[in-house]
């Protein structure tokens, strides 16, 4: 069954520019009173009032005064999709100030919808949002119904028409014509207009009425372009009030991150680097970059990293919101993992290097590794690389010790065996590497070797000068 959930956020205009409850804030629109927070109300101020009357009402009290800013609005719509999407896949933005969700299909995720609705109530109010919720088999329902205080989800089981019938036509702004023309004949709910005969509503209202209509009560199909995921990842968190100890930045910090690695979960993405900006009173950012050796997408590790760099800031002035970016996503790589290896019960290495270089700095740390150089002696290197350079060793690296000597050795032969600490036995090779013939050529045979103890040891033979050496020693 196809059911929708209709989020209306009357107060979005207000909530995307200001969140302090402390002090009376209105939003103005070409003069006009959009929405106010309660402080507001409380002194009398309504949608709709001019300017006029509110600086009549604000002499008792100042009222803070805000200018409508509708890409704010649509920016914090697009990161609400963002939360939504893990709810469900088939969402869109409705009307600016609402978001339409088509749940049916996601009922048994969440084992019911009072589930489901608990927990789109828990992401709406941990992002400091209110919603007035509607439910309908159509998404035109859903948002008429969203204006019904009455209406839960135990209403459902109504027929759909009852539950219209009570709300005014004024609800049909878009309308206005047909509504009034409606209202002179003393029609004043839908469920006035909805007992007509269809035909003689279309010749009275026009066909794109009667089209609306059909669409709430499901009458008519109602395409819908479905929400995409963007290719970047955005969000902000605006306190209401002044922060100004990185301690209360943090609770802010894992809150912002879940929904970053929600997001990157529901896509498949992984990222190695993410960015949070301090928002000061003054609107002055600060930055701050987070790198991570590995792309993943575990919440808790980017709390971690980013618990240490926070550490290590100076709040010079007072914090009104964070935000986090992230603009390298990549696919993300599914690790395999081995629930009863001992390996696993350990800190993995690269979770080492990353905490070791958010409290060090990135030069701090390096790392010996294999380039692509046919001698041995100058195929290993020590350098410090980049977090998300994520190079293996090639692959006749594996059949190689890790540290070299710093000078090939003689070994000694004695019957046609080779000693170093006791008899060797040739156990894997020859490995032929030829190189640097336009210099002093090179030419030799490589074997790995094993002493009576399991020691293993690199060991070649010099075609040119017919000797035996020893070049290293594996773990």
């Amino acid at each position: 069954m196809s059911l929708w959930l209709c989020l209306r956020f009357e107060q979005l205009p207000l909530h995307c520019l200001n969140r302090c409850e402390e002090q009376p804030v209105a939003v103005l629109a070409r003069q006009r009173v959009v929405c106010a927070n309660d402080c507001a109300t409380v002194l009398g101020i309504r949608p709709g009032m001019g300017t006029a009357t509110l600086r009549t009402l604000a002499d008792a009290e100042p009222v803070q005064l805000l200018e409508r800013d509708e890409s704010a609005e649509q920016r914090c719509l697009e990161q609400l999709c963002c939360w939504a999407y893990s709810i469900t896949p088939t969402l869109h933005i409705w009307r600016k100030d609402c978001l339409q969700l088509e749940i049916g299909g996601c009922l048994n995720l969440f084992r019911g919808l009072d589930t489901l609705l608990t927990e789109v109530t828990s992401g709406i109010g941990g992002r400091g949002y209110q919603a007035q919720y509607g439910l309908a088999p159509t998404p035109r329902a859903a948002w008429l119904l969203s204006f019904a205080a009455g209406d839960t989800a135990m209403a459902i089981q109504q027929p759909l028409e009852e539950r219209l019938a009570p709300l005014p036509l004024n609800l049909l702004d878009e309308f206005t014509a047909a509504v009034n023309s409606l209202r002179r004949t003393g029609l004043h709910t839908l469920g006035d207009v909805l007992a007509l005969p269809a035909a003689a509503l279309s010749r009275r209202c026009g066909v794109e009425f009667t089209h609306f209509l059909q669409q709430v009560l499901g009458q008519r199909e109602d395409l819908q372009a479905d929400y995409q995921p963007p290719a970047t990842f955005s969000d902000e968190y605006w306190f209401g009030y002044e922060v100004k100890t990185n301690e209360e930045l943090l609770p802010v910090v894992q809150l912002l991150l879940q929904s970053l690695c929600r997001f990157l979960r529901n896509t498949q993405l992984q990222t190695v680097e993410i960015n949070w900006q301090l928002i000061g009173i003054d609107h002055e950012l600060r930055e701050v970059c987070v790198r991570s050796t590995s792309s993943h997408s575990d919440w808790k590790n980017w709390h971690q990293l980013t618990c240490i760099r926070f550490e290590q800031l100076q709040l010079v002035s007072s914090v009104e919101g964070l935000a986090l970016n992230c603009q390298q996503l990549r696919a993300g790589q599914q690790e395999s993992i081995d629930l009863f290896s001992p390996r696993n019960q350990h800190e993995p290495l690269a979770s080492l290097l990353d905490r070791l270089r958010s409290r060090l700095g990135l030069q701090a740390i390096e790392k010996v590794g294999c380039r692509d150089e046919h001698l041995p002696e100058f195929a290993v290197h020590i350098g410090s690389d980049h977090p998300g350079d994520e190079q293996s060793a090639s692959g006749h690296c594996a059949q190689r010790p890790f540290w070299l000597m710093p000078q090939p050795r003689a070994l000694r032969q004695h019957h046609n065996r080779l000693y170093w600490n006791g008899a060797l036995s040739l156990v894997y090779g020859p490995e032929r590497i030829e190189d640097n013939w336009w210099r002093e050529a090179v030419s030799r045979d490589y074997y790995i070797a094993a002493d009576n103890g399991g020691q293993h040891y690199w060991v070649f033979r010099d075609r040119l000068a017919r000797q035996w050496y020893i070049h290293g020693v594996f773990a």
